[in-house]
């Protein structure tokens, strides 16, 4: 049997030429960055020369570039540590976040938002994925924190409109920080063309390693630290650096901004022959947030007669990868978030995504268009049996 990895919008392989850029840092050169030693300085270089790296990919200032341990971190970081400056400065503490946000985003400003005197202002968002920008408008007259709205939806790759969002909140004198998890090296990711005061990435999702991301603090912008202890970071994330992972971070990203044109439109082309394949072949399916801009790399889809926890389990059983949603939702039988947006808490579809990668290949995606109707029609007769 052979097996198809669907799931990149989860995980990535890690490149073997990031893992190559890692290896000496794994080993000899172990040092220290705040040491002041030649092991000490050697690291330090290194770090730097990933800063300056993770920098130009993004057309950002390396002093912008601030190295933490993944997405979710990031996004705390961004969100939570904006309010407390905020606060610190005696100005407001409202949260605007879309309804389709990571719940890295949703329950950071949750909770910043629960501590204070803040609120938390949701935004709606349509499945042709047009954001309500009249709310938006409304929320910043009463000068929030933070607005924050992810560039690519991770469920459904649906693209929101961060930069006409962002123009927006900088003539209002708010920051706003964008979750570009899934944009970064999948669509046209330069700080310099867009006003966005904050952006999150992280490593694991470019074919980098586990564990490792960024905060991009475009100058100027006031956003405490959550964690205290050391000046590591200038101050904003304190504790060792992860020499390594700064450095793979870097690779991954390098790549994958370099060959991005190319590869969106191969990927782009593998989902839309996943996509009709599916269509034909199977009915009463929906590609969820289909009329809406998307990024190149996912697909999710609804399918009705069938229960979505069966569905994806029968496809693992034929060695096929794919998932429901978030990743960091996985095991929850709940109704995705996202969806229940998009089409109301009542949809009745099974919802699968299908995320493609830079190992993905057409029959790769052959193989998911001969399985996945052959499973639902498996399940949907058992269902009509009982």
């Amino acid at each position: 049997m052979d097996s198809v990895y669907l799931d990149h919008a989860a995980t990535t392989p890690m490149r073997e030429e990031v893992r190559a850029a890692m290896a000496p840092f794994l080993g000899e050169r172990f040092g220290n960055p705040s040491s002041a030693h030649r092991w000490g300085r050697e690291a330090a270089a290194a770090l730097e020369d990933a800063r300056a790296a993770v920098a130009s990919a993004l057309s950002a200032r390396p002093s912008e570039i601030h190295f933490v341990r993944g997405g979710t971190e990031s996004d705390n970081l961004a969100v939570a540590g904006r309010v407390a400056w905020s606060r610190g400065e005696g100005a407001t503490g409202d949260v605007v976040v879309s309804e389709v946000e990571h719940k890295a985003v949703l329950e950071a400003a949750s909770q910043a938002t629960a501590r204070g005197a803040g609120r938390l202002v949701e935004l709606g968002v349509s499945s042709d994925g047009a954001l309500d920008l009249d709310a938006l408008d409304r929320a910043l007259e009463n000068g929030p924190a933070v607005v924050s709205l992810m560039w690519v939806n991770n469920e459904t790759g649906m693209v929101l409109p961060v930069p006409e969002a962002a123009r927006r909140a900088e003539a209002a004198g708010v920051p706003l920080h964008t979750d570009a998890v899934q944009a970064v090296g999948k669509i046209p990711v330069r700080v310099d063309e867009h006003p966005v005061a904050l952006l999150t990435a992280t490593g694991h999702k470019i074919s980098g390693p586990k564990g490792t991301g960024i905060l991009f603090v475009r100058a100027g912008t006031g956003v405490r630290p959550l964690v205290h202890g050391g000046g590591q970071e200038r101050g904003l994330r304190p504790g060792t650096e992860d020499v390594a992972g700064a450095v793979g971070f870097a690779e991954a990203l390098r790549l994958a901004v370099e060959e991005r044109e190319i590869e969106a439109v191969r990927l782009e082309g593998l989902r839309g022959r996943l996509e009709v394949g599916l269509r034909d072949r199977i009915s009463d399916l929906r590609v969820n947030a289909g009329d809406a801009p998307r990024a190149p790399h996912v697909t999710s889809v609804g399918i009705g007669g069938v229960d979505a926890q069966a569905l994806l389990a029968a496809l693992d059983l034929e060695g096929i990868a794919a998932s429901g949603g978030s990743a960091c939702s996985s095991g929850s039988t709940a109704a995705s978030h996202v969806i229940s947006a998009l089409y109301g808490g009542e949809d009745a579809f099974a919802t699968v995504r299908f995320s493609l990668g830079r190992t993905t290949t057409a029959p790769d995606v052959e193989r998911a268009v001969e399985v996945t109707p052959r499973v639902v029609d498996r399940l949907r007769a058992v269902r009509a049996r009982r």
